[in-house]
């Protein structure tokens, strides 16, 4: 199948322009227009390149990480299964995490379980090696007294 990057190329530029005041909390999950992508990066479907993203983390008002979902079944690290209130089995892509702006939200589908949510959490953590990393307050770590903000042993 031939790929139209133009027709993506028009709806991105569009959705550049467009003024947004989304109100979104993580857990929700939306329709997002994740756009037409190369290689194995998951696309978007229809006219307005949609497919439904959880807010795994929002960083303010403008961006946060989205997690795209399928309804396809997969099994594996990659993958956790989650549940909307309409029952449709729907699996999160970890692997196709990625930044997104507010602007690419079309509109709310429904909430993950706190479950669901803790799942997703915990699988990415794993996938990134975090849970072995040892966390340091930031004061300790970084000197803040002249200005130097040279790591400190």
């Amino acid at each position: 199948m031939e790929k139209d990057f133009r027709k993506w190329h028009e709806k991105k530029t569009w959705l550049d322009r467009r003024i947004s005041r989304m109100w979104y909390r993580e857990r929700e999950v939306w329709w997002c227009a994740i756009g037409l992508n190369i290689g194995g990066e998951e696309n978007g479907k229809g006219d307005s390149f949609l497919r439904p993203a959880v807010i795994f983390k929002k960083f303010n008002n403008g961006t946060f990480w989205g997690v795209p979902l399928t309804t396809k079944k997969k099994r594996g690290n990659f993958y956790v299964p989650i549940s909307l209130s309409d029952s449709k089995p729907r699996v999160a892509l970890l692997s196709q995490l990625r930044l997104m702006d507010v602007r690419r939200l079309k509109n709310k589908i429904g909430t993950v379980t706190k479950q669901n949510y803790a799942d997703i959490q915990k699988a990415i953590t794993n996938l990134c090696g975090a849970q072995s990393l040892v966390l340091v307050p930031p004061s300790r770590h970084w000197a803040a007294t002249d200005g130097d903000t040279s790591p400190k042993a």
